[in-house]
């Protein structure tokens, strides 16, 4: 305790900096991959696509993610191997910010698509088993995440392949594919308007004291006739738009699609914001948790609390740090997931994005803890498989798969090399 009470100001704003550089790693790194396919498809230009993320990560992490944090990350560490010692939480804690930012940072250079919440899991096992014991990990929990590793990517893959199939039969391999486009187009529409109230009403609005109840048993089933209304707005509101596109002369130089894939980059629009907000809900408050925790242990002076609130500011810091992560540096991750794994356009583009936001609500659904970073290139890859293996960069999918697996263990050395520097130049 009185650790905390000689030295809680310093480690407060030791805390606040690595906190800050994580958020820009996961804007660098988290954010840049879901917007990538915005980007690698011509939907949108860098700068729409900050603006864009500006808005709904924010959104996103305030209204469907960041109401409270769980102080001990996803309940992979067991509070009652630390009560009598509070210090030991902040000094992993921030291990944990700074190592897994390094990582990103790392990741991030290299172009390389990894996983926030990953990046935060091994930093946290890594201390806890070293630095305070093994049984004090929750290795089940642990299991459970490495499982997700396999699962997000399939399932999304899954399901944007039957998207873009969908879209081909429907759209693209017809006599009048503009004219389809505009018919089917407005369906696609109600699906990212539904998705993005599915994530809102199950992830969220806990913290503003809603809670839609319309006697239909769970809080999924609640969720879905509200959803559909939302869907429906959408679609209207993307069929106005429709309207308003008139089909231009092609050149011979230029592709029978061109008049089509117009209309999916608007639609793209619609899925780039779903997306934006799918990934604030499930993966900005990782980014500020540990923050939060640490904030709490001194604030207290030294109690551990099984739950802490995110207080405003440490949000806004977060909110700062991703923006600046995604403006500074965020192009080289986005190239990797909108040019380097197959070759996007709108279109396809529109079916990894559904399909990755699709895969997060059901995910929320049933509690299964997944990567948005692993679902999006599992969806990118179903796209492109759904053109043949050979639509695929397999070097580059393959350094993407080495880079998940070295994320846990990486973020893990770091954090206990970090543990044991904070534990010594505190005492």
């Amino acid at each position: 305790m009185s650790i905390i009470a000689e030295h809680g100001q310093i480690l407060l704003i030791m805390a606040c900096a690595f906190g800050f550089f994580m958020a820009w790693g996961v804007g660098a790194n988290d954010v840049a991959n879901a917007m990538g396919t915005s980007v690698g498809s011509r939907a949108l230009t860098i700068k729409q696509a900050i603006l864009i993320a500006m808005v709904f990560e924010f959104a996103g992490a305030y209204l469907a993610g960041g109401e409270v944090t769980a102080t001990i990350r996803k309940g992979i560490l067991d509070p009652a191997f630390i009560t009598d010692s509070p210090e030991l939480l902040v000094y992993g804690m921030m291990a944990a910010l700074l190592a897994a930012g390094t990582w990103l940072f790392v990741a991030s250079m290299m172009g390389w698509p990894v996983s926030t919440t990953h990046s935060i899991v091994g930093a946290l096992v890594g201390f806890a088993a070293v630095g305070i014991g093994v049984d004090a990990v929750n290795w089940g929990k642990v299991g459970t995440i490495v499982a997700s590793w396999v699962v997000s990517p399939v399932m999304a893959g899954t399901i944007s392949f039957g998207l873009f199939m969908s879209v081909q039969k429907l759209i693209l391999n017809t006599s009048e594919p503009f004219r389809n486009a505009k018919k089917y187009v407005p369906i696609y529409m109600f699906a990212v308007g539904f998705m993005i109230a599915m994530v809102t009403l199950l992830k969220g609005l806990k913290h503003l004291g809603v809670e839609v109840d319309l006697g239909f048993g769970s809080k999924f089933t609640n969720a879905l006739p509200v959803a559909a209304v939302v869907g429906v707005i959408v679609a209207l509101i993307g069929k106005v738009f429709l309207n308003r596109i008139q089909e231009e002369f092609i050149p011979a130089s230029g592709s029978r699609f061109d008049n089509v894939e117009k209309v999916f980059a608007i639609l793209m629009i619609f899925t780039a914001c779903a997306m934006a907000f799918a990934h604030g809900s499930n993966d900005v408050a990782n980014a500020v948790g540990p923050l939060a925790a640490i904030v709490s242990v001194i604030g207290s002076g030294g109690d551990i609390a099984a739950k802490s609130a995110l207080p405003a500011w440490v949000l806004l810091l977060g909110g700062g740090g991703i923006v600046l992560g995604l403006a500074t540096y965020g192009f080289k991750v986005m190239a990797t997931i909108g040019k380097k794994i197959t070759e996007l356009t709108p279109s396809r583009g529109f079916a990894a994005e559904l399909a990755a936001a699709t895969t997060v609500v059901l995910a929320s659904a049933t509690g299964l803890p997944i990567s948005t970073t692993h679902t999006l290139v599992g969806a990118v890859l179903g796209v492109g498989l759904a053109r043949g293996i050979g639509a695929l960069n397999l070097r580059v999918v393959g350094s993407i798969f080495m880079s998940w697996v070295i994320t846990l263990p990486a973020g893990a050395g770091l954090a206990i090399l970090f543990f044991f520097t904070f534990k010594g130049m505190f005492g």
